[in-house]
């Protein structure tokens, strides 16, 4: 999905006002900061020796929990979602149109 936005995009088929994609690329931004911190607790909990949630901090047991369980309900989706988010950030960026100019004329 992502490689068909950046390609519509770079086609200029895919035309969003800058103030509708500025919100949709903090939206997909902030998305993506929270599918890495998912990996990264994964990655993490795989490779302790004792995996035991009781043994972990409490700060932590419920991150640990919700990224296990997103894990098991859809293996693999994070690291895909790692893959393709960025290229819907890029796709947003490349069909911003810039507010208009003086003369009313939408830029890119």
């Amino acid at each position: 999905m992502g490689e068909l936005l950046l390609t519509l995009a770079s086609q200029g088929r895919l035309v969003l006002p800058a103030e509708q994609a500025d919100e949709a690329i903090a939206a997909l931004e902030l998305t993506l900061s929270a599918v890495r911190a998912r990996l990264r607790i994964l990655h993490i909990w795989q490779h302790i020796p004792t995996q035991r949630v009781e043994e972990i901090p409490d700060e932590l047991a419920l991150d640990v929990v919700d990224a296990l369980f997103a894990d098991q309900l859809a293996p693999g989706r994070l690291e895909l979602a790692v893959t393709e988010i960025p290229k819907y950030i890029e796709a947003l960026r490349r069909a911003r149109l810039a507010p208009p100019d003086a003369d009313g004329r939408l830029r890119r």
